[in-house]
C-alpha cells in the first residue's frame, strides 16, 4: 500500500480532490489562492487560471480563509453564504516547522435533494433567528453587535478582544475616534455582550438635541413644570434606560448644566425631573463616545474635569481607517454587498485601480465617507465592476493629492510615499518586484523606505 501511495500519488491526488463532492480550496499565508479543485470551480462558475493568485475575498465571498491563515485558528462547521445557499464550511491552518503558512478549506456541496432540503431548513431557522432578533431590537433599541464590525486587521481584532473583556462588567467606557470610526457599532457590541443586553438601551446625541431641551430629554419633567409641558409629564432618557444602558454621543458638546446632572447620576445613582420636587433612583451604565479632545475642552473650562474621570474609567481607541487598510479590501466587499442587496442593482466586485485609490485615499471621513462613496458608485457605474470612473471626483488620484495641505515639497513627498506604501502592498513585501513596479533600482527603494520610516 505504501508503495501504490508513492507510485500513483498525482493519481490519487486528482482522484481524492479534483473528482470529489466537496469543494477544495488552499491559500498562502497573504490569502492569496494557491488552488482550488474543479469542483470549487464549477460551482463558482470560474475556472483555475482566473482564480488562483487571487485574493481569496475576490473569488469566494464571505470568506474567512484569510483570517484563518493569519490567526492560526481553525473554524470547523462555519456556515457560509455562497451564491445563494448556505454551506458548511471548514478551514484548517496549515502549518510548517511550527509557523502558519497557509489554510485549506474545505465546504460540502451536494446538489442533491437532501442537501437542498438541509439548505431550506437552515434558510427558515435564520429566519426565524431573524425574526426573533428584529423583535429584540425593536424592544430594547440595539441595532448591532461586534459580528456587524467587518474587519480583519490586527489592530480591530485586539479592540474587539478588548471589547470582549470590559463589556461584562459595569464600568463606564469612553469611546474615542474620528467621525465615522463606527464609535456607535461598538456601544451597541457593548451593550449586547453585557448583563444588560435584555434592558433597554437609549442612546442620547448630545450635538443635536438644543441646551434648552436637554435637562428635560434626560431627566424628564412633571405636568405643569414648565409652558407646553405634557399632561402627566414626560419620562427622560435615564428613566427609560434603568436598569439598561444609556450611550451619550458627542458628548464634547453637552453643555455645563447637563454635565453637573449626569455627574450626579454617576454619583449617586438617581436623577431630578424638572418640576420634581424628589429624586428618582435609577441604575444605568453610562457609555460615551467622542471625536474632541476632552483634556482641551476641561482647559478651556468648556468640560468638567470631575465628570471626565467619572466616564473615562475604561478608554477605547477606535483607529481611523487610514491607519488599518488591510480592512479596506474586506470592509469594501461587505458595503458593496450590503447596498446592492438595498438598491436590487447588480454590481459584484472593483476594478483593481479602484482597490488601488482606496489603499491610498486617506479617508477623512472614515467608514461613513467609504460607504457614501461605494453607494454613489453602485448607482453611477454602467457595469457589473466599479471602475474608477465612477468614484467621486475627490477621491481619484488625479484629484485627491491637490486637496492635500502643505507646501509643494510636503505633499509630493506624502504622494510618493503613499505610492511607495501601494507598490509594496501589491508586491506583497516584496521589495525588488516593488522597485521593478516602480522602475526604480532596490538600494533606492531602501533609502526611500528609510526616509518616510515605511
Amino acid at each position: 500500500m505504501h508503495h501504490l501511495a508513492d507510485k500513483y500519488k498525482e493519481e490519487i491526488f486528482e482522484t481524492v480532490f479534483e473528482n470529489a463532492y466537496h469543494c477544495f480550496v488552499v491559500v498562502d499565508g497573504d490569502g492569496l489562492i494557491t488552488y482550488m479543485n474543479n469542483t470549487y470551480c464549477d460551482f463558482l462558475e470560474t475556472n483555475k487560471q482566473e482564480a488562483i493568485g487571487k485574493h481569496v475575498t475576490d473569488v469566494i465571498e464571505n470568506s474567512r480563509m484569510h483570517i484563518v491563515a493569519k490567526s492560526g485558528k481553525e473554524e470547523i462547521a462555519d456556515l457560509q453564504y455562497i451564491r445563494g445557499n448556505h454551506m458548511i464550511a471548514n478551514r484548517i491552518p496549515v502549518r510548517s516547522d511550527g509557523e502558519v503558512v497557509g489554510a485549506v478549506g474545505t465546504v460540502l456541496f451536494r446538489d442533491t435533494k437532501e442537501w437542498k432540503k438541509m439548505n431550506s431548513h437552515i434558510k427558515d431557522l435564520l429566519l426565524e433567528l431573524e425574526h426573533y432578533r428584529s423583535q429584540l431590537k425593536n424592544q430594547h433599541g440595539t441595532t448591532y453587535s461586534l459580528h456587524d464590525i467587518v474587519s480583519s486587521s490586527p489592530q480591530m481584532n485586539e479592540l474587539k478582544n478588548k471589547i470582549k473583556k470590559v463589556s461584562p462588567g459595569d464600568v463606564s467606557v469612553l469611546l474615542r475616534g474620528e467621525s465615522g470610526t463606527g464609535k456607535e457599532l461598538f456601544a451597541h457590541s457593548i451593550h449586547h455582550l453585557s448583563e444588560r443586553s435584555g434592558k433597554p438601551f437609549i442612546k442620547v446625541n448630545c450635538a443635536a438635541i438644543p441646551e434648552h431641551l436637554l435637562e428635560s430629554e434626560l431627566f424628564g419633567y412633571k405636568e405643569g413644570a414648565f409652558t407646553g409641558a405634557k399632561k402627566g409629564g414626560k419620562l427622560g432618557k435615564f428613566q427609560l434606560a434603568d436598569g439598561g444602558t444609556v450611550f451619550l454621543d458627542e458628548i464634547g458638546d453637552m453643555p455645563l448644566s447637563a454635565q453637573v446632572k449626569i455627574l450626579r447620576v454617576l454619583q449617586e445613582g438617581e436623577v431630578e425631573a424638572l418640576g420634581a420636587n424628589d429624586t428618582q433612583k435609577i441604575d444605568v451604565r453610562i457609555i460615551a463616545a467622542t471625536n474632541q479632545s476632552l483634556e482641551k475642552l476641561i482647559e478651556e473650562q468648556r468640560f468638567r474635569d470631575d465628570l471626565f474621570y467619572r466616564i473615562n474609567v475604561v478608554q477605547v481607541q477606535i483607529p481611523p481607517l487610514r491607519e488599518r487598510t488591510e480592512d479596506l479590501r474586506v470592509l469594501s466587499k461587505y458595503i458593496l454587498t450590503k447596498v446592492t442587496e438595498r438598491s436590487g442593482k447588480r454590481v459584484i466586485d472593483f476594478d483593481q485601480l479602484v482597490l488601488d485609490c482606496f489603499m491610498t485615499y486617506q479617508w477623512p471621513g472614515n467608514i461613513r465617507e467609504l460607504e457614501n462613496v461605494i453607494e454613489s458608485a453602485v448607482h453611477l457605474t454602467n457595469t457589473e465592476i466599479i471602475k474608477l470612473e465612477d468614484l467621486p471626483d475627490r477621491i481619484r488620484p488625479n484629484s485627491y493629492s491637490l486637496q492635500q495641505n502643505g507646501t509643494l515639497k510636503e505633499i509630493l513627498n506624502n504622494t510618493e510615499k503613499q505610492t511607495i506604501e501601494r507598490s509594496l502592498r501589491k508586491a506583497n513585501g516584496d521589495k525588488l518586484k516593488a522597485a521593478k513596479l516602480l522602475g526604480i533600482g532596490k538600494s533606492k527603494l531602501y533609502d526611500k523606505i528609510k526616509k518616510y520610516g515605511i
